[in-house]
This record gives C-alpha cells, sequence and structure tokens, in this order.
C-alpha cells in the first residue's frame, strides 16, 4: 500500500491495511475477539489518530474499529475507488431564457475531501448545472468556472474578476447572471459588485450554501434553483444575495446586496437585510416582489463597469482599552481612509481623538457606523459625537460596516481628491443608505 494509497491512514491503521494488501474501496472483514466486521473500507481524514479502520457497512453507517493486538484484517473483494462522475448535462430549451452561472468556489460548489474531513471547492459550474437538473427548466445555462476559493481567499483583486466576467457575460446578452460564492464572506462581494456594476440591465444573484451538497440538509440545490429562478424571471436590476428565508426549504428571498449580512454561523436563513427588508421572494419558482422600490429590468440599459478598487482603506472596531496607535499605524502606512465601528450612535472613546485628527490632518477619509446591527449612527447627541465631526469624522447614518469599507475601497479607486470621496461618502449609490431607517416592531 503506498503512501498516496493510504488515502489519510497512518500509524498501526496504516500497517495493518498494508498488511492486508488491502486498497479504499476494497471489501475487508475485520475480525477481533468475537466481534466481525464487514464492509468498504473508505478514507480517513489525515488528521485523526492512527489506531482506528473506518468501513462503511451494508447499512450504510460508516464505522471506525479501533486496531489492538488482536485485530486481524482481510481484503474480500476489490472494490473500486469513491469518484464522483456527474450525469449528463440536460438538453437545453431554447424557448427559456439565458442565464450566466459563474462559480468561485465555496460550499455551494464544495464536495467532502476525505484527506482532511472537511470541504473543499471541487465541483466545476458545470457539475452545478448537471446534479440540479431542474435547472433545464428555468433557464438556458452558460456555466463557467473563475475560481475555485474558499471565501475568506477572495480579495478586492477577486471583485474586479468577477465583476468583469460579469460585464462580459450581459455583453452578451444574457438574461441574469448567478454567482456561486462561500458565504462568510458574500455580504462583502455582493456590495461590491453593487457599486461596480452600474446601470445594470438584468439581475445579478450572489448564491451560497451553509451546507454542502454532500449532506443530507444540505441547502446547495434550493438556493442555486432560486437564484436562477430570481436571474431568470425577476422584474428587477440590482446584485442580490439569494439564501433561504428560514429553516425549512419553503422560500428563498433576495436581499439587496449593499443591505444584507451574514448573522448565524451554520443556519440556513444566516443571511437577513438590515435596515431594510428583503426584495422579494421566490416561492414554487415564482417571484413575489417585497417592495415596490427597485430598479427594473430593462435590457437596453447600458451597464457601466466601474471596477477599480484600492486596499488602502481598513476597517477599526473600536473596544474598550483600544489602542490609538492601530490608527497611526494605518495613518503611517500611506492608507487612503478607515472606517471606525465605534459604539451605539457613533462613538469612540476620547484617547483615539489625537490619532484620529492626525489622519484627518494627512487627508485620511475616516467615516462612522455603528457596532449595532441594526438603527442608525448619531453623532450629533452627545458631546463625544460632535467633537469627532470636528475631527473629520463623517457620520454614515445605516450603513453596515463590510458595506462601508467596501464603498470606500471602490471610492478610493475612483477618485484621488479627498473631497470628493467624502461626498461619495455620504451620497447614495447602491441603496446602501437611506434617510430614514424603517421602524421595527417594538421600535416604539
Amino acid at each position: 500500500m503506498s503512501e498516496k494509497e493510504s488515502s489519510g491512514y497512518r500509524g498501526e491503521a496504516r500497517e495493518a491495511i498494508r498488511k492486508a494488501e488491502a486498497e479504499t474501496g476494497d471489501m475487508i472483514r475485520i475480525t477481533e475477539e468475537n466481534e466481525a466486521y464487514e464492509g468498504i473500507l473508505i478514507p480517513r481524514s489525515e488528521y485523526g489518530d492512527g489506531k482506528h479502520v473506518v468501513v462503511k457497512l451494508k447499512s450504510g453507517y460508516n464505522i471506525g474499529v479501533r486496531i489492538t493486538a488482536g485485530t486481524r484484517i482481510e481484503k474480500i473483494g476489490k472494490g473500486t475507488k469513491p469518484s464522483f462522475a456527474p450525469p449528463p448535462l440536460p438538453q437545453p430549451n431554447e424557448q427559456l431564457p439565458k442565464v450566466a452561472i459563474l462559480s468561485t468556489g465555496g460550499t455551494i460548489s464544495s464536495r467532502v475531501d476525505y484527506r482532511t474531513g472537511a470541504v473543499r471547492p471541487a465541483l466545476t459550474a458545470s457539475d452545478l448545472y448537471s446534479v440540479v437538473p431542474e435547472l433545464a427548466n428555468i433557464a438556458r445555462i452558460d456555466a463557467q468556472i473563475l475560481s475555485s476559493l474558499f471565501s475568506e481567499n477572495i480579495a478586492p483583486a477577486q471583485w474586479t474578476e468577477i465583476a468583469e466576467a460579469i460585464a462580459q457575460k450581459v455583453r452578451e446578452g444574457v438574461d441574469g447572471v448567478v454567482v456561486a460564492h462561500g458565504t462568510d464572506t458574500m455580504g462583502y462581494t455582493a456590495a461590491a459588485l453593487s457599486f461596480a456594476l452600474q446601470n445594470l440591465p438584468v439581475p445579478v444573484i450572489v448564491v451560497g450554501a451553509q451546507r454542502s451538497a454532500d449532506r443530507p440538509s444540505s441547502d446547495a440545490a434550493t438556493n442555486l434553483v432560486g437564484a436562477a429562478t430570481a436571474a431568470a424571471k425577476a422584474p428587477l436590476a440590482h446584485v442580490c444575495v439569494a439564501m433561504h428565508e428560514s429553516v425549512s426549504d419553503g422560500s428563498i428571498v433576495l436581499h439587496l446586496g449593499t443591505r444584507v449580512r451574514k448573522c448565524h454561523t451554520s443556519r440556513r436563513d444566516a443571511f437577513k437585510s438590515v435596515n431594510a427588508q428583503p426584495m422579494a421572494r421566490v416561492q414554487d419558482k415564482n417571484i413575489v416582489m417585497l417592495t415596490d422600490e427597485y430598479a427594473k429590468r430593462n435590457p437596453s440599459n447600458k451597464l457601466a463597469l466601474k471596477s477599480r478598487f484600492s486596499e488602502k482603506a481598513t476597517l477599526i472596531k473600536f473596544y474598550p482599552g483600544i489602542d490609538p496607535a492601530v490608527i497611526d499605524w494605518y495613518v503611517d502606512r500611506g492608507y487612503r481612509g478607515l472606517i471606525l465601528e465605534g459604539t451605539g450612535l457613533g462613538h469612540v472613546g476620547s484617547r483615539c481623538f489625537e490619532s484620529l485628527k492626525k489622519a484627518s490632518s494627512r487627508g485620511l477619509v475616516v467615516g462612522m457606523v455603528s457596532q449595532c446591527i441594526w438603527g442608525r449612527v448619531n453623532m450629533n447627541v452627545y458631546d463625544s459625537g460632535r467633537d469627532l465631526q470636528a475631527l473629520g469624522v463623517i457620520p454614515l447614518d445605516d450603513l453596515l460596516s463590510e458595506t462601508a469599507l467596501v464603498k470606500l475601497m471602490w471610492i478610493l479607486g475612483q477618485t484621488k481628491d479627498v473631497e470628493d470621496a467624502k461626498r461619495l461618502l455620504k451620497t447614495s449609490i447602491a441603496g446602501e443608505l437611506s434617510p430614514r431607517t424603517p421602524v421595527e416592531k417594538g421600535d416604539l
């Protein structure tokens, strides 16, 4: 049994498998004392211990058997290695809308990596289409893989690449675009695309999954069907995030790309619209609009691509006892802007004031958002807020912190003029700012 064939096994377990001349996929019998187990030898996480062998029983369950001095392993049948072969692509219906699916990686396009026991980006965009045959009844799919990245590895350079790829598909005349993306930073990418793609003629729907397709509770197929339906049929022309409305599979909601946040680590309804309501619901492959305020789908619109971002902007979260030298570090490193995530209505400790004064004097654009999820900044209520404004800190109303950071990166990619950048930061460009925050039930 070669190192490659060990499939994650090591130590005593690997040696026992080697003596039995068994390989992954073979039928084996493990005997110890008065017990015997028969099943298929399956791979093991390389980070597991070296004392257990894992077999899949005929019942379908996997068990791990500890290797002891009395354990005997026999190879009783030659098996086949685990593999994935997607079914043939469905025949496209030329009467249906054309939707581009661009895959960037993430859980929605992941499969189990038996080397580590985790999931890894493995499926291409074509695989996504072929394993969700319902898509054939929704649209003609133009599938393309852009990258295979977990979302924590997507940076502003990738936002530019994704925006340019979308623009190309729009120029080719598609009726909508779906971007498959990891959920952890999906809100950042959705915001970035919202600023980079202006005057959209068709919807751009960013979609992810909380649970990979290998799991019975996966939301990948349901989310993808909802996203494709929205891209093909929704009357709006915005960048939106499509995810489960609740933990059940009843409906998918569309959140405006600049107003959405991931609020739970693992729930299928992890994404929520913040300081706004969802734009639409996809249910039984039908679109129900939840607001009258949206840009209409209009194929005659000429897309304006503004996909340049600057990485010389940062987000600093205030906390009690923060060292103001953190601010100084960014100023001294030549950063051009920073977003402060302050407390409550938009405050930071007075010990930070001198560093913020230095930042403003050096020409940095400094904006203030709140650490609170709902509500808006109001820096006129307390003296400290007014003092911060006098130092040049800009209150950013009900802007989400991640959206504020992305917007500042985008602004600094468009202009070198500080006053112009400040003006743009206070201007609603993609629905990210509202003059009044909607009143939630219980606020009064």
